[in-house]
């Protein structure tokens, strides 16, 4: 049932040569200074094809932004929603670097990284690669791309039936394209993650993605919070169990963002006064020698 006045995907920002639809929510509060957060969904599915990607993701991003005061960029991949472009898995990889230094450029206090399904993969990956992300979440997260990299004629089809595949010439180089579904390996990637914070979390009735992909991503981290949910199939983002999992831990990050910000705050204050300490001693010295 559709939410009257719901919040819609009605930001554009630029990934490289493209231009990706999102939303853009902000905390009453104001931007600068809060904790950003970039919120990603899954891959299009027959029947919630390209047009319906991360539909209900706005009302998340807004409820995070209004009870927990983060600033949250969801977003649409290239091919998804309204965002230019076709899919390829690099390509949608390069889709979360730039949300992340989009998020930043706006003034945030840092930014963290969360996923469901293959955006959770994807939240891996950048978070890796990227030592300026200070914690990621995944959600229902694949650990690998092992069957899509085993079919890929199967994927560009599937992917040409959800629309996030529109050009009938894309990709210009199957080869090429299908060698990257073997490049991203969310797995070995999460170990790079740390020791930054990491949150798994998996229902143990996903039929979709294997209890054991969570389980393989916190154990490569080494000190990921890994929470399974009972009974949960792979649709976490409408589990509200699994969402308020999500939301604790933001919350627990964003106690940690003010703790270490009070104490930088504390540090500053206390160069400044032994600064003014010092330069007050050399007058003192200064005003011995003339006399």
């Amino acid at each position: 049932m559709a939410v009257e006045n719901a919040p819609v995907m009605d930001y554009r920002f630029a990934s490289g040569r493209l231009t990706l639809s999102g939303h853009l929510a902000v905390p009453a509060t104001g931007i600068a200074g809060a904790p950003g957060l970039v919120l990603l969904h899954g891959f299009p599915t027959r029947g919630r094809e390209s047009e319906q990607s991360g539909k209900s993701f706005p009302e998340l991003a807004e409820r995070i932004a209004s009870e927990l005061g983060w600033v949250v960029l969801t977003i649409n991949f290239r091919g998804c929603g309204a965002a230019e472009g076709d899919f390829s898995l690099v390509g949608w990889l390069d889709d979360v670097h730039a949300a992340v230094g989009h998020v930043a450029s706006l003034g945030v206090s840092g930014v963290w990284l969360a996923g469901f399904g293959t955006g959770g993969s994807l939240a891996v990956c950048e978070g890796a690669r990227n030592r300026t992300v200070r914690g990621v979440a995944a959600l229902a997260t694949p650990g690998d791309f092992e069957d899509w990299s085993r079919h890929p004629r199967q994927l560009l089809l599937h992917a040409r039936n959800v629309h996030v595949v529109k050009d009938p010439d894309f990709p210009p180089d199957f080869d090429g394209w299908a060698a990257e579904l073997k490049q991203v390996q969310p797995v070995p990637d999460a170990k790079r993650i740390a020791p930054r914070p990491f949150l798994v979390v998996h229902g143990d009735r996903d039929d979709l993605t294997p209890l054991d992909d969570g389980r393989a991503l916190a154990a490569s981290h080494g000190d990921a919070e890994i929470r399974i949910i009972d009974g949960a199939g792979h649709e976490l983002r409408h589990d509200p169990r699994a969402v308020a999992v999500f939301l604790g831990w933001l919350a627990r990050q964003q106690a940690s963002e003010v703790e270490r910000l009070t104490a930088e705050e504390m540090a500053v204050e206390l160069a400044v006064e032994l600064a003014d300490e010092l330069s007050a001693d050399s007058v003192d010295l200064d005003a011995a020698d003339d006399e």
